[in-house]
């Protein structure tokens, strides 16, 4: 097999939050394309086009959203431009229209029309509840200062507004609960067991979203399960706009998704019978469902990411527009195999890309660990897994305990924990794959992002004998600096993971890397890093290298201009990947053979 070029596995083309028009055949998404985002109005009869929105819309990140709306009646789009405002945008043509006078400084976002087409709800640096009308009016808030954060806000037909809304120092995942003001003018707090995600209202008044009152993310009508079920229905919320159910209008169906040990199912639900069909595979996101269409961002292991839309009658999918360009021979992209290691308490979930069998040898073993930690790399689209496995390396990914995607009790089982349980689950991982023969100890890298790296870090201080060499982009190896220095939305959360500060401050030096560089000089370290990230200070990565070579280390050191948290331009993107596999041929007992 010929090794996956770099260049195959970079794509300059992203989609973005589809959503269906409000009326007729029309889908609208976002498209980013070398560094520009912009808004695409597809009539799935007829044409494509490109709106010329000036300001350009900003970009939502993976399979999140909150960055646009339609109106009501599908003339235009209200969109959050990348100078902080809301603008008006007619699908016709002409000018952008000014809704907000927040930014530059400041970030509106999660527009949501009233149905009258009269207003527009929205908030604004995560914080702050607005309402605005579409005829130059003076811009109301609505919501009280009460919540340190405020999401995901939404208009009922009676004109009632709610939203998501949480206080520190818990994750939304934690405690969030739902703020209500009434069109009359009163107010309302809807809480539950733990919290609430994706209020949206829905038949005869009432409402639906996700919650974990019984241990699992499922699908709520007002306070009882619609899909009572130990599989997730959605991600825990890292911002706003996320949309993993749909709901059909005028109709007693729902669609919902499925998160099966990683891998992904589409599913309906009719609310009054509790039956539930399987219409299809793959992760799906973003969904809305309008006139017997329901249209989504979906992909796989072997799907790159695509806008599709679904006939909710015959359920036959159409797709409408799909992002990366690379086409794969077979056998290129593969699907993993789950994997359970037992450990004491339970066990640990992965899943096992086993290496391309022309180009396997020496064991080579590429463990890749999810941030977070509160997250999951689901089984979607993943270039990069095709580039290491036609080099011979088998990728394994695990879900150490505190992941996402396996119920409330395995998500909090890291409460406190952080830098101690993740790092002996993720080497206990790595110990059931050196017993079943897919690497060696001596050819195996373990490879973390942001949590991730944390993680990857911890391992090497406690378990060397396990690893040939790590590679840690954006690592967090303060977590008392995270404390102080990180973005707002990630300030408090070692509270949960370590322990309220000051009273926890032994057990967060003792855990960060930073302050035990000896820990860490057994095997080579590679650390990637972008300039401007403001969730994990580039510092971090450039001081814990200093004490690390003053300790006697081997680490190479690389910062990206421009860059944040995670690389995002096409050039440094490939930059990364020679640099990674530089790295691994220098420091590693084997030899690529790209």
């Amino acid at each position: 097999m010929v090794p996956v070029s770099a260049e195959r596995c970079v794509s300059d083309r992203e989609l973005f939050e589809p959503r269906a028009g409000p009326v007729g055949a029309v889908v609208g998404y976002g498209l980013a394309m070398a560094g520009a985002a912009s808004l695409v109005v597809h009539d799935t009869a007829t044409t494509v086009q490109r709106l010329a929105t000036t300001p350009s819309v900003r970009q939502a990140l993976a399979f999140g959203g909150g960055m646009w709306c339609f109106t009501p009646a599908g003339m235009g789009v209200v969109y959050a431009g990348e100078d902080g405002n809301l603008w008006h945008q007619r699908i016709s043509g002409g000018q952008s229209k000014r809704l907000t006078r927040h930014g530059p400084d400041r970030q509106a976002s999660g527009p949501s029309c009233a149905p009258d087409g009269r207003s527009v709800v929205y908030v604004v640096d995560q914080a702050e509840v607005w309402r605005t009308d579409f005829h130059g009016g003076r811009p109301v808030r609505l919501d009280r200062g009460s919540a340190d954060f405020c999401i995901d806000p939404c208009v009922a037909a009676n004109g009632d507004v709610a939203w998501l809304a949480w206080n520190v120092p818990d994750m939304p995942w934690d405690a969030a609960r739902v703020e209500v003001l009434g069109a009359d003018g009163t107010r309302a707090t809807i809480r539950a067991r733990h919290a609430i995600q994706q209020p949206r209202p829905h038949l005869d008044g009432g409402a639906l979203w996700l919650r974990d009152d019984d241990g699992w993310r499922n699908l709520w009508l007002d306070d009882h399960p619609l899909v009572a079920e130990p599989i997730e229905h959605g991600p825990p919320l890292w911002g706003g706009g996320m949309r993993t159910y749909a709901a059909e209008p005028r109709g007693r169906r729902v669609a919902f998704t499925r998160n099966e040990r990683g891998f992904g199912r589409l599913c309906v639900v009719d609310a009054a019978t509790g039956e539930v069909r399987v219409v299809a595979r793959g992760v799906h996101r973003q969904l809305s469902w309008v006139d017997g269409r329901l249209v989504a961002l979906r992909t796989g292991a072997v799907t790159p990411t695509e806008v599709v839309a679904y006939d909710t009658t015959t359920w036959q999918r159409t797709v409408l527009a799909t992002g990366p360009t690379t086409e794969w021979a077979e056998g290129e992209l593969v699907e993993p195999d789950a994997v359970e290691v037992p450990v004491d308490g339970g066990v640990v979930h992965a899943r096992v890309y086993r290496a391309d069998p022309a180009a396997a040898g020496d064991g080579r073993l590429m463990v890749w660990l999810h941030g977070g930690p509160t997250d999951q790399l689901q089984v979607t689209y993943q270039p990069r897994i095709a580039f290491w496995r036609s080099r011979g390396w088998t990728v394994l990914v695990p879900d150490h305990r505190g992941s996402a995607g396996h119920g409330r009790e395995y998500q909090e089982a890291l409460r406190g924990r952080w830098g101690e349980l993740d790092v002996e689950d993720t080497a206990a991982a790595i110990r059931h794959a050196h017993r079943e023969g897919w690497g060696t100890a001596a050819h195996t890298v373990l490879m973390g992002g942001s949590g991730g790296a944390f993680t990857a870090l911890g391992v090497l201080g406690r378990h060397p004998d396990l690893l040939g060499a790590v590679i840690a982009t954006s690592p967090v190896t303060d977590l008392e600096g995270m404390s102080e220095n990180s973005h707002r939305f990630e300030r408090h959360y070692g509270h949960s993971l370590v322990g309220p500060l000051p009273a926890a401050q032994a057990r967060y030096r003792e855990r960060s890397p930073i302050w035990h560089a000896d820990r860490y000089t057994s095997r080579p370290v590679l650390v990637l890093h972008g300039e401007l990230d403001r969730v994990v200070p580039v510092e971090q990565g450039k001081v814990f290298a200093a004490r690390l070579r003053a300790a006697g280390g081997t680490v190479e050191v690389w910062t990206y201009p421009d860059e944040g948290h995670g690389v995002r331009r096409r050039q440094h993107q490939l930059d990364e990947y020679r640099r990674m596999e530089a790295f691994l041929q220098r420091h590693l007992p084997i030899g690529s053979s790209a």
